[in-house]
């Protein structure tokens, strides 16, 4: 046999050798990673999984005998189930407002020239250069009683604007700390847009509201929803804003999960509240990434 036909022969074996050794490279390139991951989200994850089935005892232990269901069963407590409604209808809110404000502006910056659309882009993200923290206390200031706008209001002859501890503080400071999570996946959407189907309808006589809505929303649509589920899924589970901005009489889930771990040390229904809000974010996930398939 030749010496070509021996390689020959021999090609499928080096090549199955060769994809076995790119394949054990990936998987230690990314072991940091994964080690990372198991040591502090998935470990994390499965002891409160476990400690949802456990009991609170009288004295406030957590007692882990088989599997109770009683924490589960709670979640359709109608109080726990109205808490997880309100928490979901302001989510939901936040993102269709987030989405209503952000679209205009990510469509101005994506057909602006380099040098404003980087001057607009590092203003959408000088909010994240302060902590978030002190930014929810300033509305708080601004949304109080004393506040720039009560006072503002009381100088034209109105009344007091009492807005600190309702749901419209809580949405205000929502929209404000995750609008940039919507703006900048409209923003790359947007960009890589190719403009020339926009200008071949605008050529075929369509307005342009037709070209908006048969060109640019239809290949917006992955910024839309990447954005959607961005706002959405922190929204839901906000704890800061609508502790400091909604008060006692607006508990959302977020809070409601602290207190119950933190005030009324019922871990196993804490933990069982943290996975009902993991169910819901999840169907948000997926319904992300059916929709991402779709329009790949």
């Amino acid at each position: 046999m030749s010496p070509d036909a021996i390689v020959e022969s021999a090609r499928p074996e080096l090549e199955r050798a060769a994809r076995k050794a790119e394949s054990r490279r990936g998987l230690l390139i990314a072991f940091p990673a994964w080690a990372y991951l198991m040591v502090f989200f998935l470990v994390p994850l499965v002891i409160v999984f476990v400690y949802s089935f456990a009991t609170r005892s009288s004295t406030g232990r957590t007692v882990l005998e088989g599997w109770n269901l009683d924490s589960y069963r709670r979640l359709f407590d109608p109080l726990v189930f109205d808490i997880f409604r309100r928490s979901i209808v302001l989510a939901l809110i936040t993102t269709v407002i987030c989405l209503v404000v952000s679209y205009p502006f990510a469509y101005y910056i994506a057909t602006r020239g380099p040098r404003v659309r980087n001057v607009l882009l590092v203003l959408v993200m000088i909010p994240f250069w302060s902590n978030f923290l002190v930014r929810t206390y300033a509305w708080k200031v601004l949304l109080g009683s004393d506040g720039p706008l009560s006072q503002l209001a009381q100088a034209m002859g109105g009344e007091p604007i009492r807005l600190l501890f309702t749901n419209t503080a809580v949405l205000i400071g929502l929209v404000y700390g995750f609008l940039p999570f919507m703006v900048l996946p409209l923003y790359a959407a947007l960009e890589r847009m190719d403009w020339s189907l926009v200008e071949a309808a605008r050529d075929l006589y369509a307005s342009g509201w037709q070209a908006f809505r048969r060109v640019t929303w239809p290949l917006s649509r992955p910024g839309v929803i990447a954005g959607s589920i961005l706002v959405f899924i922190p929204a839901l589970g906000a704890y800061v804003t609508p502790a400091i901005l909604g008060g006692a009489t607006n508990v959302l889930i977020g809070d409601y999960i602290v207190s119950q771990f933190l005030a009324a040390r019922n871990q196993p229904f804490g933990a069982a509240l943290s996975f009902g809000i993991m169910v819901v974010m999840l169907a948000g996930t997926v319904i992300y990434f059916r929709s991402g398939a779709k329009n790949a």
